[in-house]
């Protein structure tokens, strides 16, 4: 620009050897533009090596947490059989292994299982049987067992308010959600555990709660923990199990019954609500849940109200 400025004023008095030639600007607008160009490439390229070292780092992790949850009810049971063979165990202490080898067993089933439907569950090719249920049966039943299955005490698990209307539910799907949101509330909170279940219906909408008093999350924490194989370390309870598919399955879940998930929290050690939100059958989502209602065991689409069990 400056030697342009230069042959304007004084182009008359140079050497006829250094004559400004105009169509050198347009080598240097192409230059600049060819430049941009790169530098935007380059950029791309950095940006997508950038998330491939990330989806690395997470499967790196996935790989170290299922190695390690497979191999601990696996060491578990090969010591009990070991027990059993060289030593003389009594009746009801074979009974209290084969017990507690059970649980391992179905531990194991349950971790496989959420593996192997993972790509199924990608692909929405995951077998479902759909049902319409009276919304306020089916998930009181459903946070029962899991207080069950997880052997809360009386008072750890409370479910407050009623919803009485009627939604398409795959019942062994949401059961796997209801359990998995109980597992985390239970994971990542103190001793005692106190978890309140909220339901309630309007026009459109069924939604669910579930609130913990436990560790609580950072606001950049709120929606990657749906992220696969995402799992959230924190110093104060630095032995937490898991593989970071459970939120992933959950919200995979949620979004092939037409729903949304969403997850809320004041911040550390204030405890965590999770809301879900599903569409209460013939005032939303009619087309999309007549649909899912194909998917029933026998194919047959009725309007008989299913009592959750």
């Amino acid at each position: 620009v400056t030697n342009y400025i230069i042959f304007k004023h004084a182009g008359d008095k140079l050497s006829p050897q250094i004559v400004y030639d105009g169509t050198n600007i347009f080598a240097l607008v192409g230059g600049i533009i060819l430049l941009v160009a790169i530098s935007f490439a380059m950029s791309l390229i950095f940006r997508h090596l950038n998330v491939q070292l990330k989806l690395t780092n997470l499967y790196d992790n996935f790989i170290a947490n299922i190695t390690h949850e497979l191999k601990s009810p696996l060491s578990s049971i090969q010591l009990y059989l070991e027990t059993m063979e060289t030593r003389e165990v009594p009746r009801e202490k074979q009974k209290e292994f084969i017990g507690l080898m059970m649980k391992d067993v179905s531990r194991l089933k349950t971790l496989i299982n959420s593996i192997l439907e993972m790509p199924a569950l990608e692909r929405k090719k995951i077998a479902h049987n759909y049902d319409l249920f009276l919304a306020d049966s089916v998930i009181r039943k459903l946070f029962d067992e899991a207080a069950e299955q997880f052997k809360l005490s009386e008072g750890s698990l409370i479910v407050e308010g009623e919803a009485m209307c009627k939604c398409v539910i795959d019942r062994g799907a949401m059961k796997i959600v209801i359990n998995n949101l109980i597992d985390n509330a239970v994971k990542y909170s103190p001793v005692p555990v106190k978890i309140i279940g909220k339901m309630r219906c309007d026009n459109k909408k069924l939604t669910i709660e579930i609130k913990d008093n436990g560790i609580g999350l950072q606001p950049g924490e709120l929606k990657k923990i749906f992220n696969k194989f995402h799992r959230i370390y924190n110093a104060n309870i630095p032995n937490v199990k898991g593989t970071g598919l459970g939120l992933y399955w959950v919200r995979e879940i949620i979004k092939s019954h037409g729903g949304r998930i969403s997850a809320l929290s004041p911040g550390e050690g204030k405890g965590t609500t999770f809301r879900i939100e599903l569409p209460v059958y013939k005032k939303s989502g009619g087309h999309f849940l007549n649909k899912l209602l194909k998917y029933k065991s026998g194919g047959k689409n009725t309007e008989g109200i299913n009592n959750g069990n």
